[in-house]
């Protein structure tokens, strides 16, 4: 859980501030006057504080201590400081950083072996057990094998792809065969590596130790020649940590070169995160410790006053809900002073295994520091390795669920101190398929008696903090970066985006660009609808893409798009999409034209039916309305009998596909994906199953533990034979991380659609707009595409999907615009059609979210096809749209009547199907029996 350290005064570093001084006597008055107010303190005023010492401090600890009592007060533990009793699991010592202060990490001539064997890590686990232990905290080094040759050969040998799946097959071990609970501190993780790692571990951790990127930058610096010590690096662990919904443990390190400002913004990044994803459960605030034979080894410790001060700062700053510890090893004899200050746990404390990060300070026995503790008028008490606040869904995971309740006091969520832990299953020995509950019908009345209410139970805890998302609104809209760690890097993932145009890869990357000009009330004056989006405009979030080129400028662009449409520049394509009157007549019939090119004048068709198999999901995604807990009335999970049934019936409707997607269930086992596949193709033998967002499969490789390559070839054997390219929505992590709060970042949606690609499933491409988006991030969305395309070919269509707002959270929350005007539906379908000319044949449009008339509208712009008959689509009427969950054969042929144009019945691949499939169509009119009830649609 912890690491300690420090680093030499290279030249070029600032040493660290004299603490004695450096503030006026008025500006610390001030401060403490707004701490002892219970003001919310600024960084200015919490560097301030980092300064109190003497009578200053006094007064600064008492307010700290006032914090933290209230703190403990409210959440049912008045006085009660917490532990947690350990075991150490060095899983390897070996590390590709190369930290100035540590100790830990080692080279491989003084290891007898790589990695601990896993009869070395369950002999120390099973000991630990015997000694009532209840957490096994295993740390290691970061990534060793990227830097030495014998950690890569070793895992070879054993069969592991990285270190990352050997903590993975040892947490299971110790959770089966010991009933330990698993902390997981192997350092800097990625989103997807949280997904695979959240299903065996209650909790994880890493410290951010500082945000001074001076002391990562500079040669001679603690962190200089540590990838993985970049502070832009560690706070997109902790923002990754928070979308996971993984109960996390951070902290700061001091005295390691940083000064009093930098350790103040390092707090104030905490609590950012803290606040935007609520998924940091405990802050260590550790002290810096010499160590000799390392470069900081003359260096002075940090001083007790120092921590103390920083403790109490941190308090004031995160308030009195934080969990607040500092290590009881490495404060000497001034536990008193600490707990003074403000901490309300001591960390982990093992009666077996050393701190092996620190292992020259032991750790006190637990009767003494009960003791200690006692002497500060507080009692100790043993937590579990996950905090009381987390134990329950989504934080933790089904899987270690009944591990954890197993060691669990349910009156306190602290720990039973007189359960021992036993070794449990980790995961259902069939690992199968659920029975059906919940609103099952949803399907059909969703068109009658509408949804329960109109946001789910947990709106206010589970997308994260409204507040901060409005300021990241702002900034996504405005065009700079967001997140800590920068904007998203599409370019460095996407073969092909190199040769794009005018830094075509910077724009989907980068997302710079024109947005400044996204600000204004167009669609509220063009629809004259009112509601949550009215204060946006003056907040400084777009409410409709600008129409602001130069003049001329539109003009310009359009002779370059006759000319060569894959030549467009970022300026100019940004131009086009604001076109209006008769530019954006000029513009559509341009796109028309290449349409006519490409398709001729069919308008094309699918007989489909979705098989939307559960609702409950807690990625936290703010656009979806659809999503719900598994307690809220309008949730659901289909049994596979139920969804075998479906796809018959479609089958007997003339269906050729079925489209298969859910919710990101936390009970779905990931083989459920295939026995969905395979029941599908059991009953329909013929029945195309084009089935599972990117975000699915990446649940189920993260739930199986397989490589991705082999988990879509699992799929594919089972019966799958395209995927669905939703979960895209904007190809921009600036958007995504204002959209969703869990869903997986760009260049992980990237990477399943293109090795999908490779494997020969062809997948759709989408694009979802008109939200918190503006016209640049729709370029960079393109080009990205385009991309892939030109590399994989394995695009069948590119569709684009609207905002529908009505329902949707983020909406609700003031913070996205009311849906997209009909200037600029027209304006994204043609540019479509121009930026993929060439790469993608086929544009759809989306009758469910932009109804007949605005469908009209496009298919007389670059759209050649209309997607599909549905029969059951829930997802978009759950969001508001009041456009039916269903059209027959006959409701589309009267959508394409006016246009003088033919509509033909295709495959999903965009073949021709067979003349019994054609009859079987015609005679349902392309939907099932069951779903036309006749009824009257629901408007809101």
């Amino acid at each position: 859980m912890r690491e300690g350290g420090g680093a030499p005064h290279a030249e070029g570093l600032t040493p660290p501030e004299d603490n004695s001084g450096g503030v006026s006597g008025s500006a610390m008055r001030r401060a403490l006057a707004r701490a002892r107010d219970g003001k919310p303190l600024d960084q200015v005023e919490a560097t301030v504080l980092l300064h109190a010492r003497g009578e200053d401090l006094a007064a600064l600890l008492a307010y700290a201590r006032r914090t933290r009592d209230a703190g403990l007060e409210a959440a049912g533990r008045p006085g009660i400081i917490s532990y947690s009793k350990k075991v150490f699991i060095p899983l390897t010592r070996l590390c590709r950083d190369r930290c100035g202060y540590c100790t830990f990490a080692t080279v491989p001539k003084h290891l007898d072996s790589p990695f601990l064997s896993p009869d070395e890590v369950l002999d120390i686990a099973r000991q630990g057990a015997e000694l009532g232990c209840k957490e096994a905290l295993f740390t290691l080094g970061d990534r060793p094998e990227a830097r030495w040759t014998q950690a890569r050969e070793w895992l070879d040998a054993h069969g592991y792809d990285d270190t990352l799946s050997y903590v993975r097959a040892m947490a299971i071990r110790v959770l089966e065969e010991t009933g330990l609970l698993p902390h997981l501190n192997p350092g800097v993780l990625s989103w997807q590596d949280f997904q695979r790692l959240k299903p065996v571990a209650p909790s994880m951790g890493m410290m951010l130790e500082t945000t001074a990127q001076r002391l990562y930058e500079t040669k001679g610096a603690p962190h200089f020649g540590s990838p993985d010590k970049d502070p832009k690096v560690r706070l997109r662990v902790l923002e990754d940590a928070g979308r996971s919904n993984v109960p996390f443990t951070t902290g700061i390190l001091i005295g390691i070169g940083e000064t009093l400002e930098e350790r103040a913004d390092a707090i104030f990044a905490i609590r950012r995160v803290s606040r935007e994803y609520n998924g940091i459960q405990e802050v260590i605030v550790q002290n810096f410790r010499a160590k000799p034979d390392t470069k900081m080894r003359d260096t002075p410790d940090a001083e007790p006053d120092d921590l103390a001060a920083t403790i109490a700062t941190t308090r004031l700053v995160l308030g009195p809900k934080a969990r607040i510890q500092a290590p009881p090893n490495l404060v000497g004899d001034q536990h008193r002073l600490i707990l003074d200050a403000g901490i309300d746990d001591w960390g982990g404390v093992s009666p077996l295994t050393p701190d092996h990060v620190n292992p020259e300070r032991p750790w006190p026995h637990i009767d003494e520091l009960a003791r200690l503790t006692a002497d500060a008028g507080c009692t100790l008490r043993e937590r579990l390795t996950i905090y009381p606040p987390y134990l329950r869904e989504p934080w933790l995971d089904p899987r270690v669920a009944r591990h954890v309740a197993a060691l669990v006091d349910p009156a306190t969520g602290l720990a039973n101190e007189t359960a021992l832990p036993v070794g449990l299953p980790w995961q259902e020995p069939d690992g199968g398929w659920g029975e059906s509950s919940g609103r099952t019908d949803l399907h059909v009345t969703i068109d009658t008696a509408g949804r329960t209410h109109d946001r789910r139970d947990d709106f206010s805890e589970v997308y994260g903090d409204w507040e901060i998302l409005s300021e990241r609104s702002r900034l996504t809209a405005s065009g700079h970066a967001t997140s800590a760690a920068g904007p998203a890097a599409t370019q460095a993932s996407t073969p092909g985006l190199a040769d794009s145009p005018s830094g075509a890869a910077g724009t989907a990357a980068n997302a710079v660009g024109t947005a400044a000009n996204a600000v204004g009330s167009a669609a509220v004056a063009s629809t004259g609808r009112a509601g949550p989006a009215d204060a946006l405009a003056g907040a400084g979030i777009p409410l409709a893409a600008p129409s602001a080129a130069r003049p001329g400028e539109v003009a310009a662009a359009l002779r370059q798009a006759e000319r060569d449409p894959a030549a467009l520049t970022d300026d100019q394509a940004i131009a086009l999409l604001g076109a209006d009157g008769d530019e954006l007549e000029a513009l559509t019939a341009l796109a028309d034209g290449l349409r006519r090119e490409v398709n001729g004048d069919d308008v094309t068709f699918v007989v489909t039916r979705n098989i939307n198999f559960t609702n409950i999901c807690y990625t936290g995604c703010r656009f979806c309305a659809f999503a719900q807990r598994r307690t809220d009335a309008d949730a659901y999970t289909l049994s596979l009998d139920q969804i075998g049934e479906r796809a018959e019936e479609a089958w007997a409707a003339g269906a050729t596909e079925v489209c298969m997607q859910g919710g990101i269930h936390p009970d779905l086992p990931g083989t459920a994906y295939f026995d969905i596949a395979a029941e599908v193709k059991r009953r329909c033998p013929e029945l195309h199953v084009h089935a599972f967002s990117a975000m699915e499969v990446m649940n189920g490789v993260a739930r199986t533990g397989l490589p991705l390559r082999e988990w879509l070839v699992r799929a594919k054997d089972a019966g799958v034979g395209s995927l669905p390219g939703t979960a895209a929505e904007i190809l921009d992590d600036d958007v995504r991380w204002v959209l969703t709060k869990g869903k997986l970042p760009a260049k992980d949606w990237i990477e399943v659609i293109t090795a999908a690609h490779e494997l020969g499933i062809p997948t759709t491409a989408t694009m979802m707009y008109g939200h918190v988006d503006a016209p640049h991030h729709w370029v960079g969305h393109l080009r990205v595409i385009r991309g892939i395309q030109q590399r994989t070919g394995g695009f069948t269509e590119f569709v684009l999907l609207p905002f529908v707002h009505t329902s949707a959270p983020i909406y609700l929350a003031g913070l996205a615009r009311p849906g997209v005007t009909r200037r600029e539906n027209r304006a994204v379908h043609a540019m479509s059609r121009i930026m993929l000319h060439g790469a993608i044949g086929s544009i759809q449009c989306s009758w469910v979210k932009l109804g007949d008339e605005l469908c009209r509208d496009v298919l007389n712009g670059g759209v050649n096809d209309l997607g599909g008959t549905l029969m059951e689509e829930t997802i978009s009427r759950m969001a508001g749209a009041d456009n039916g969950s269903f059209k027959t054969i006959s409701d589309l042929r009267a959508i394409v009547a006016p246009l003088g144009r033919p509509l033909r019945q295709r495959t999903t691949l965009y073949g021709t199907p067979a003349e019994d499939r054609i009859a079987a169509a015609e005679a349902s009119d392309g939907v099932a029996a069951s779903v036309r009830r006749g009824l009257p649609i629901l408007s809101r």
